[in-house]
């Protein structure tokens, strides 16, 4: 591990896929313009086998000018086709190995290695990834990492397995609930509205609308049931690529860590150190609410832009909310897990459904104004709002259990907060001039995450109380400890 080492030959692949994907656009756009007459087209032929070969050989010197190795408590990594660059990585900085094994590794017996380090380098990316190396070297990884942070650097040998504690393991029935509650179905329409807007400039979307609209207009049933059945797809694969997801999840407790394990296609391990850990929620959304569930997520000092899962890991995607206690309290025992919740005031709730109405009420009566009787169907969605900001009303307080402040909000989710009192970074009050008339004020607590903040907000609590909390943060600790 000391002399340098390559990747597995794999990464070639890998580096093939992922820039020919990134190639994509480019040769549509080549296609649009050149695929005009035997000389474009000849033109559109050479440009793309230039590239392609290009890809390919940028591949293969990328993957053997790409070396890592272990020395001197470093991890040490060169790469770099054209320009040969370094990148050193002290040991104790390092925050988490996440640890992935994607199809083309899982064949060659090989996992990624994605390092996240204290703070980030502020980019979109992992600080280094490791895309294709064995198991036995991942492992290898893992533990001259941690026994460097213990100031006890182990010579090149294999170690004994850590003991391990099961925390939770999901249930096929709980994966199934998981899947059909899940908000999935968003974010396929989402992916699949993306990619189409990516095409814009190449597909001539007014035209084709001005040709189907007569059309259109005669066959609005059958539009309707193609809307329908297209919903129900994007539902049916955001349901299988749930289940495929968080198949076999599995969390276990090592002495230092909690460890993560995921997937059926893809599968993943993200450690998580005790001591990393910021903040602990709980995320309700209302149909889980409504059946007494709930997912359970920990903030960590870890993670990236583009690598949130890093600082934000779900611990518990799905579990009955009255026995979290029970499955987390012997693992994190310093934790109040069902505390006594203060609401907000009163008077805060006409707060709550004004602010509901900002939108739905202008918006129901253009509606009512342009459209007479039919408009008084987004009376409905008044309705529905004003149920909704009473919600938040009710669902908004606040608690103080020794040294941990707990917040409940929300949003389109119910969302529960634990702080422990030394991870808070800040607390800030927000005071509004309708506020300040009814003594009323928000409060925010902010806790450092690996890549920006995190935390919660309580909207309208009473002013006493405010005072109670930042009584409370102030005390020294000598005093409140």
């Amino acid at each position: 591990m000391f002399e340098p080492k390559r990747l597995h030959p794999i990464v070639i692949v890998l580096n093939i896929g992922k820039r020919i994907k990134d190639f994509v656009f480019t040769f549509i756009a080549l296609f649009f313009i050149w695929n005009k007459g035997e000389g474009g087209k000849l033109v559109l032929i050479a440009v793309s086998a230039i590239a392609i070969i290009a890809i390919i050989l940028t591949s293969i010197l990328s993957w053997l000018r790409y070396t890592y190795r272990l020395e001197e408590n470093e991890l040490r990594i060169e790469y770099g086709v054209f320009v040969r660059k370094k990148r050193y990585i002290p040991l104790e900085r390092i925050q988490s190995l996440d640890i992935t094994e994607g199809i083309l590794q899982r064949l060659c017996g090989m996992v990624k290695v994605q390092i996240e380090t204290a703070g980030g380098s502020g980019k979109d990316e992992a600080e280094a990834v490791l895309s294709a190396i064995s198991k036995e070297e991942a492992r290898f990884i893992q533990e001259y990492v941690a026994a460097a942070k213990n100031r006890s650097v182990p010579e090149v040998e294999v170690y004994e397995d850590a003991p391990q504690q099961t925390v939770f393991k999901i249930t096929s029935s709980q994966l199934i609930l998981l899947s059909l509650t899940s908000g999935g179905v968003g974010v396929v329409i989402s992916a699949v509205l993306a990619f189409l807007s990516q095409l814009d400039d190449f597909i001539p979307y007014e035209k084709l609308f001005r040709g189907v609209e007569q059309w259109a207009v005669g066959n609005i049933i059958l539009i309707a049931i193609v809307v329908f059945v297209g919903f129900v797809v994007a539902w049916i694969l955001a349901l299988i690529g749930t289940m495929l997801k968080y198949a076999n999840f599995n969390v276990m407790k090592t002495e230092h860590d909690l460890v993560i394990s995921q997937g059926l296609l893809e599968k993943r391990q993200i450690t998580i150190p005790l001591k990393r850990i910021q903040a602990i929620r709980i995320n309700e959304n209302i149909v889980r609410q409504w059946l007494g569930y709930g997912s359970v997520i920990v903030e960590s000092a870890g993670g990236s832009a583009r690598n949130k899962d890093g600082s934000k890991v779900l611990l518990l995607p799905l579990v009955k909310v009255q026995i979290i206690e029970q499955i987390l309290k012997p693992y994190l025992a310093d934790y109040q897990w069902d505390p006594h919740f203060t609401p907000v005031p009163k008077r805060a709730r006409s707060r709550y459904i004004l602010r509901s109405w900002f939108v739905i009420v202008p918006i129901a009566a253009i509606a009512i104004a342009l459209f007479k009787m039919w408009g008084l169907v987004s009376l409905i969605f008044v309705v529905l709002f004003t149920f909704w900001g009473l919600l938040k009303y009710k669902d908004a307080g606040w608690s103080l259990e020794q040294q941990q402040l707990t917040l409940r909000y929300r949003n389109i989710v119910r969302t529960t907060v634990f702080i422990k009192k030394n991870k808070i970074q800040s607390l800030e009050v927000k005071e509004s001039f309708f506020q300040r008339r009814k003594e009323l004020a928000t409060l925010e607590a902010f806790v450092k995450v690996g890549f920006g903040g995190a935390g919660g907000r309580v909207i309208d609590m009473e002013k006493s109380d405010l005072k109670k909390v930042y009584s409370w943060f102030s005390r020294d600790d000598e005093k409140g400890d």
